[in-house]
């Protein structure tokens, strides 16, 4: 009725794990399933493939920006998340981050610390936004300002 046989049937492809006591460092760009028990410190892409699923198992960490079509997190990522297509959060699912969809699905006992934002064909190019580092004289600090 609501195609989730064809949503389950992308969630048990598998082309590469992650292993629970693997650590990696740096940037990861994958086709495929990739499913990460382990831990990685580095940004997540999809290349070109928008049937591409990430599982991100209870045991699996992620610092670091993750775009990718579909993705299933039931561990913790801490940045931004990026799903042109689907996001599944498990009820183990912790990121600390904002959550950018077109469509969620969440169960009871996931946490979001960010902002849930529902991607339309109207803000799709939210995700093509550059932003300026620009120092603020009057105390260090800095802000960031949008340019198109």
């Amino acid at each position: 009725m609501f195609n989730k046989g064809k949503n389950k049937a992308k969630s048990t492809r598998l082309d590469t794990l992650i292993g629970q006591y693997t650590h990696i460092k740096g940037d990861i760009s994958f086709s495929g399933g990739l499913r990460v028990d382990g831990s990685i410190a580095g940004n997540i892409s999809a290349a070109g493939d928008n049937d591409s699923v990430l599982t991100l198992s209870e045991q699996g960490s992620i610092e670091g920006e993750v775009k990718v079509p579909h993705i299933i997190i039931n561990g913790s990522i801490s940045g931004n998340v990026y799903a042109t297509e689907h996001v599944e959060l498990a009820p183990q699912a912790k990121v600390r981050g904002n959550v950018y969809y077109h469509l969620l699905e969440m169960a009871m006992g996931a946490e979001v610390n960010g902002q849930l934002i529902r991607m339309t064909e109207k803000n799709d190019n939210i995700l093509d936004l550059d932003h300026e580092i620009i120092e603020d004289d009057d105390n260090d600090t800095f802000q960031l300002e949008q340019k198109r």
